[in-house]
């Protein structure tokens, strides 16, 4: 698991096509509203559900094998105990990182991913590392505990 800011940042700097296995249509859903933030930041949202057509405007898909173009990273909201095969599929993709969303901390989908060279990280969250790493969470009043004089990258 890789969690320091330098490498945080490398990754959402360099992964601009998200695959969101587990995004939901329900605007009040934790998956789509850390989605419809990336999205809103440059990120191209790749939904994987096999329950909808779209979401956000994009083509959902049923599987990260049925994406016809790369992804870089793959952001997962399912249960701890379906992420060692979506790790696998990511790798199978030529995916750069996966990540496990807030909460969930599978060591085995952490090893999967390391062991083929992917970034891994886990229980933390994509839109809040995007706001307190970029700009954003700091305006509310939030110590990111994030200082420097360097301005991050866009």
């Amino acid at each position: 698991m890789q969690d320091d800011i330098p490498t945080l940042r490398r990754i959402l700097h360099r992964d601009r096509t998200i695959a969101v296995v587990g995004l939901s249509a329900e605007w009040h859903r934790p998956s789509f509203f850390a989605a419809k933030y990336l999205q809103d930041h440059g990120y191209r949202i790749v939904p994987v559900n096999p329950k909808y057509p779209e979401i956000l405007g994009e083509k959902c898909y049923a599987r990260l094998e049925d994406i016809p173009f790369p992804v870089d990273m793959v952001d997962v909201f399912r249960k701890e105990v379906d992420i060692p095969p979506i790790a696998q599929s990511a790798v199978a993709i030529g995916a750069k990182s996966l990540w496990q969303q807030l909460g969930l901390r599978s060591e085995a989908a952490d090893r999967i991913a390391t062991a083929a060279g992917l970034d891994s990280v886990w229980d933390r969250c994509v839109k809040i590392e995007h706001a307190r790493l970029f700009g954003g969470l700091n305006w509310a009043g939030v110590n990111t505990q994030v200082i420097s004089a360097r301005r991050p990258l866009p």
